[in-house]
């Protein structure tokens, strides 16, 4: 490796200040709150650990068929089921921040003032990060209803924003008719980071009972069919907002991560690849150290190919490393 630098390759990233001991973190609504796969998988090595949708209240979620798979992808109407904040906080959350990664709790609501008494609280309980979810498709209040028009989101973002002291993310819908003024409006009222895509809204028709599949009939789409599309969306923004974008989307490979890495994605999150491969985040953690060594990269970031900006460098502020540095 030559003049490789200790501890060479540096998977490390700051998102938001806060550093990622690697870019892999556990998607919302994949891994539950981290205990559920401490028996398949070391959960602390993973970078950080997204929650399950938390809402203020508790939520049953929806009823009737909530899976269904679709050739490369798998359609979801879950419905944002979870125990509460305040039973999350008591129950949950001690334990997952025993695990070890950065703990990012991500949070949903039918109004604003849901959303702000929420992000009180998990502010004071002390979690590491807040990933905003307004883009929610298969829940009826709220949801992806904040998430598609800019001034919407705004109206969430700004109390959110006053109310959360530490880093806040916003998880960006794919269904927004102009992803690019959503993503930027949510900058300018206090986003430190941005993570898309959610699903996309779907659906499914059971074609021997004549009805849709949902009982909403709407879901969200999710893995591998959508991870082109995905990444498009990672590039493009990259070139429009100076905050870090964590890639969201079919991620299931060390290839396929490296191909948001190289699209300016400060970091990635998987989630539908852990249900059938519970060890794949591991695996991608390895592969990307790999590659790095192979291709003789010091740091992960020296991965982006475009080289605008928006990852933070490993001692803070704002920055895109590529090959050996001095």
């Amino acid at each position: 490796m030559g003049n490789a630098p200790p501890g060479f390759p540096d998977l490390s990233v700051r998102i938001g200040g806060i550093k990622f001991k690697n870019p892999v973190i556990a998607a919302s609504g994949t891994f539950g709150y981290g205990q559920e796969y401490g028996e398949l998988l070391d959960c602390g090595r993973l970078g950080g650990i997204c929650t399950k949708g938390l809402t203020l209240h508790p939520r049953a979620g929806n009823t009737g068929r909530r899976l269904w798979e679709t050739p490369a992808g798998l359609l979801n109407a879950i419905g944002l089921e979870n125990p509460g904040i305040p039973v999350f906080i008591e129950r949950e959350l001690p334990a997952l921040r025993a695990l070890g990664p950065v703990v990012i709790a991500n949070l949903a609501g039918s109004t604003v003032e849901e959303y702000v008494e929420g992000a009180r609280l998990l502010d004071a309980a002390g979690v590491d990060m807040l990933e905003l979810n307004i883009s929610c498709p298969n829940v009826r209040a709220g949801g992806m209803a904040f998430g598609l028009d800019p001034e919407a989101a705004a109206g969430v973002v700004r109390p959110v924003r006053r109310a959360f002291r530490k880093p806040l993310m916003v998880k960006l819908s794919p269904n927004a008719p102009d992803l690019k003024g959503l993503a930027q409006s949510c900058v300018d009222h206090g986003a430190d980071a941005l993570s898309l895509v959610n699903t996309f809204k779907a659906m499914a028709i059971d074609i021997e009972a004549r009805k849709p599949v949902f009982d909403r009939v709407s879901a969200g789409l999710s893995g591998p069919a959508i991870r082109p599309i995905a990444l498009s969306m990672v590039w493009e923004l990259r070139e429009a907002v100076e905050v870090p974008l964590v890639g969201i989307g079919g991620i299931a490979a060390t290839e396929d991560a490296l191909e948001f890495l190289m699209a300016g994605a400060s970091a990635v999150a998987v989630g539908s690849a852990t249900f059938a491969h519970p060890p794949a985040m591991i695996e991608i953690i390895d592969g990307i150290a790999a590659y790095l060594v192979r291709h003789t990269i010091p740091h992960v970031s020296g991965l982006d190919i475009r080289g605008t900006g928006g990852a933070e460098a490993p001692g803070g502020g704002v920055a895109a490393l590529s090959g050996f540095a001095g």
